[in-house]
């Protein structure tokens, strides 16, 4: 899969822009790139930005429910937590791995 324009993915995903994020996954960007210069995984910094339905679609386009993101040091699930994103919080806790 290609790394596509992940800079404007990633922008869109922050500001919640549902449809511009689904234009940049058909178009074929990686959902779980981590951009050397943002150092950041999309779905955590939706998250963080409060961004539920970005995520959620995120997760439906095969986002990796237990990547950490380098610069938070998060996993989704932890992100989703902080922030107070309940729905996120129940999608990801019947994804993460039992322990």
């Amino acid at each position: 899969m290609s790394h596509g324009d992940y800079k404007a993915f990633f922008a869109a995903a922050c500001a919640g822009d549902v449809e511009l994020v689904r234009h940049h996954l058909d178009a074929g960007v990686d959902v779980d790139f981590v951009h050397p210069e943002l150092q950041s995984t999309a779905l955590v910094a939706a998250i963080e930005e409060g961004r539920a339905e970005v995520a959620l679609l995120l997760l439906d386009h095969g986002a990796s429910p237990t990547l950490v993101s380098p610069l938070e040091a998060m996993t989704p699930l932890e992100a989703a937590r902080t922030a107070g994103l309940e729905r996120v919080v129940a999608r990801l806790s019947r994804a993460a791995p039992a322990t």
